[in-house]
């Protein structure tokens, strides 16, 4: 019998031989399109069990990053101010990635980056810490979205009923803001860190630093979804106005007429290695590791400063049977810090771990009841990837060989 998929998934559980994540991990999406009927675009596998994701960590290899960092060189040459002013912008809430990329085009590349800031749902101590510890350590301008929390905390709540995707509002914000920023100072380079396309999307997506402009620009109201509701819903149901909404609503091809916006990863110019920028955060820009590690992985300075990442990645496992521990497991393979048996080791250990440390602060949040969340939870899972059995949920399927099915 053949089970019902979710989302749009495969139906065949695969697993690459060589970095440990599933066929069942989506690539990038464009969230302001994301409704309850969206198919994932998913990690594509073939027939020998070898990822995208993999092979592009090979393909990475041969890259000559001297040549391209003299095309970094040309393009900061072009926009460099000449009076001080700033001159491109690095989103940042004070991970290490931002830390990285902020410090390096300003005290090595010689730029005057301004730090914009689309906070945290609910920020750490340390996430805290290290964003004001950048600002100090690298005397970095910042301006921070001054949002409307009630706003907010809504469309969270609407993207974890609709969703269960507690990080949607936060996503968009994050990418929407600097770009509303770069319209209104008429600043048109920005600079993210690593391509996230490098750990799942073709490897045609990874041949550019350039972000494609339909990640952050549309040509429809009617077409965009913030938290699984349609623009005219949140207005007429929850009463929301279209200003309450800007900071989450991509601009217009009108409104980017005016600037020569240009959307890069810095990650392309140079070669990229997390390990390396926590490194460099740590001792160029105040960077601190938590004194513990992260529920659901084994790692102490990922995604550290949103008490929510816990309970994002926990909904990610429940939905597509990979956890935090297997991405973080996948990626540090493909840089060779870690070999498949360690990997093995670390996601039979962790994955799928619950991340109870925030759980209540973050309900408390959404003004949701524990029994609600965890009954609504349940209908995101997908039977190709679950079964409850003895009064337990069990995957399927899992790298370990060790699943229901396996």
């Amino acid at each position: 019998m053949k089970l019902k998929t979710l989302y749009g998934l495969p139906s065949k559980v695969v697993f690459c031989k060589k970095s440990l994540v599933s066929n069942q991990r989506p690539v990038s999406a464009v969230e302001f399109l994301h409704t309850k009927k969206t198919k994932k675009r998913t990690l594509n596998i073939d027939k020998n069990h070898i990822s995208d994701s993999w092979k592009y960590s090979r393909f990475k290899k041969r890259i000559n990053f001297k040549k391209r960092e003299k095309q970094l060189l040309k393009l900061l040459e072009k926009h460099r101010g000449k009076h001080g002013e700033f001159d491109c912008i690095v989103p940042s809430s004070g991970g290490k990635d931002s830390c990285y990329a902020a410090h390096l085009l300003k005290f090595k590349y010689g730029m005057n980056p301004l730090t914009v800031t689309w906070p945290p749902n609910l920020y750490t101590s340390y996430g805290l810490e290290n964003f004001k510890n950048l600002l100090k350590t690298g005397n970095f301008s910042n301006i921070s979205a001054n949002r409307d929390e009630k706003v907010m905390r809504l469309l969270t709540k609407l993207a974890v009923i609709n969703l269960m995707h507690p990080f949607q509002p936060f996503m968009l914000g994050q990418k929407i803001f600097p770009i509303r920023i770069s319209i209104k100072r008429k600043i048109p380079l920005i600079f993210y860190g690593e391509n996230e396309a490098e750990h799942g999307n073709p490897i045609s997506d990874n041949t550019t630093s350039l972000r494609e402009k339909y990640y952050f620009t549309h040509n429809n109201l009617d077409k965009l979804f913030i938290g699984g509701k349609s623009l005219k819903e949140l207005e007429e149901k929850y009463k929301l106005t279209i200003n309450d909404l800007k900071d989450y609503i991509p601009p217009n091809e009108n409104e980017l007429s005016n600037v020569p916006l240009e959307v890069h990863y810095l990650g392309y110019y140079i070669n990229w290695i997390p390990q390396e920028t926590f490194y460099y955060s740590v001792e160029n820009c105040g960077f601190r590791p938590r004194p513990f590690r992260t529920q659901g992985t084994y790692s102490k300075y990922n995604s550290i400063d949103d008490k929510m990442d816990d309970l994002h990645f926990y909904t990610l496992f429940t939905k597509f049977g990979i956890g935090r521990t297997t991405y973080d497991v996948s990626q540090e393979i493909r840089n060779e810090h870690l070999n498949v048996e360690e990997g093995k080791k670390l996601i039979k250990k962790y994955d799928g771990e619950f991340p109870s440390r925030y759980f209540k602060e973050i309900l408390d949040y959404l003004k949701l009841k524990p029994e609600f969340f965890f009954k609504h939870l349940e209908k995101f899972r997908s039977p190709h990837l679950w079964i409850y059995h003895k009064k337990k949920w069990l995957l399927r399927h899992t790298v370990n060989q060790d699943g229901f099915n396996d």
